[in-house]
């Protein structure tokens, strides 16, 4: 298990689609160690794959209620809620900043664990927010694109002349 490098915005990396995991070997399992202490050590409550400059379908998530991660290999969402709820989201990659998101109430996600194992769930409230979230990413969508483009410019200027300072 190690802490990896996180990529940080605005490299190209985070808006490329990741592929898929396939066969779940010890090097997958390995990934998610690593994803697992990387995101503690962030620290922030999920991270994908991407995040470290893998272009796998891995997901970590976190919640400060959940007692141990939960990994999602080859995650996607196979149905979404009509109602919305807002959050304030923000990235590992984009430390220091955030903004708010509406996105989906609940979500039915389908995945497979670290044994192999297929499994469906679903998730409301910030537990639904988080799987977006590091869904889009696997997607190539990094969260800032769903903003309007006032508010992207905005938080960009923002993330950079706080970068500039801490330099």
């Amino acid at each position: 298990m190690a802490i990896r490098p996180i990529v940080r915005f605005p490299d190209p990396r985070l808006r490329r689609k990741a592929e898929a995991v396939g066969s779940i070997d010890d090097e997958v399992r390995g990934h998610a160690l690593d994803l697992t202490e990387t995101m503690h050590a962030a620290p922030g409550i999920g991270i994908t794959a991407p995040h470290v400059g893998i272009l796998r379908r891995i997901v970590v998530i976190q919640l400060e209620s959940d007692p141990a991660p939960h990994i999602y290999v080859d995650p996607e969402i196979v149905w979404f809620s009509p109602d919305m709820i807002r959050h304030v989201e923000g990235s590992v990659s984009m430390p220091g900043v955030t903004d708010e998101l509406e996105r989906h109430a609940r979500v039915r996600v389908r995945y497979r664990r670290l044994d192999g194992a297929d499994h469906e769930e679903e998730a409301e409230g910030l537990m639904a927010v988080c799987l977006q979230h590091e869904i889009d990413q696997l997607d190539g969508i990094f969260w800032i694109d769903r903003l309007s483009k006032l508010k992207r410019d905005r938080l960009i200027k923002r993330f950079e002349k706080l970068h500039r300072i801490r330099a």
